[in-house]
């Protein structure tokens, strides 16, 4: 049994291999156009690029989303369904009698914002009774006059105290 030992050509040598992997990932490199006259170079200048929409900030959406609280008359069987389960189906040809129409997210009535952006997606601090931190602290109420404070032991509501002595426990 004899065994040739031949130098590996160009072409199947492990290096060449490597390196046709990754000849993609180097740039090619084309020789640069010469323009034979000033006119000629006018011609061949890129023109600038319009700036992409991606780049421009959209405008918010501002409009509102309106809803129509609605008095639907119904039968028994549909009422207790709509009970259950928070909504029904109307029949056909069936009128339903608007009480009001406002947006669903200022919760203002369609006459009063009909032409002004959404409140609630610019700023909703009027939904939650203005701004948070400086409102008014709640009160301590005042005992009688006739009423003594008597303070009370220190309640354990954690460890195996608290479970002992009932705290955490679900009363039986």
């Amino acid at each position: 049994m004899t065994t040739a030992t031949a130098p590996l050509s160009f072409e199947t040598s492990r290096s060449h291999l490597q390196e046709s992997l990754f000849s993609w990932l180097q740039p090619e490199t084309a020789p640069p156009a010469v323009p034979e006259t000033p006119e000629a170079e006018q011609k061949t200048a890129p023109l600038p690029e319009p700036p992409a929409a991606e780049d421009q900030p959209e405008a918010p959406d501002l409009s509102h989303v309106w809803v129509v609280a609605a008095e639907v008359q119904v039968t028994p069987k549909i009422a207790k369904i709509a009970d259950h389960r928070g909504s029904f189906k109307a029949i056909e040809g069936q009128r339903v009698d608007a009480l009001e129409v406002y947006c669903k997210g200022c919760r203002r009535p369609f006459d009063e914002v009909k032409g002004d952006g959404c409140a609630a997606k610019i700023d909703n601090r009027h939904l939650i009774g203005g701004d948070q931190t400086t409102r008014a602290r709640r009160k301590i109420p005042t005992p009688p006059k006739n009423a003594r404070v008597v303070p009370g032991g220190r309640i354990q509501r954690r460890g195996i105290e608290a479970y002992v002595g009932g705290v955490s426990r679900p009363p039986r």
